[in-house]
């Protein structure tokens, strides 16, 4: 969803629809256990999650390659140069 957008009545209905159905657990996504809760901040605490953003000017070439690949163009490219800066290192 983009910063400045505007949801829809009907958008709004069916987030207020949503809000007050109950939530269904299966195998897939169990409901988390207070054990499954401390695993997962001892270990957000071990490997901290952080990023900077950043700015950059990337060809048009190269930003609709990047688009028409399924999912976040966005997280895409950041994925690739944290690969090229990680093999880059490596040389």
């Amino acid at each position: 969803m983009k910063k400045d957008a505007k949801l829809t009545d009907s958008e709004r209905e069916a987030l207020k629809k949503a809000k007050s159905m109950p939530v269904i657990y299966d195998d897939d996504s169990p409901e988390m256990t207070p054990e499954m809760e401390q695993a997962f901040i001892a270990a957000r605490k071990k490997k901290p999650f952080s990023k900077e953003p950043l700015t950059l000017y990337v060809s048009r070439t190269t930003i609709e390659k990047a688009k028409s690949l399924v999912g976040d163009y966005i997280a895409i490219l950041g994925h690739l140069l944290d690969q090229a800066v990680t093999e880059y290192k490596a040389m």
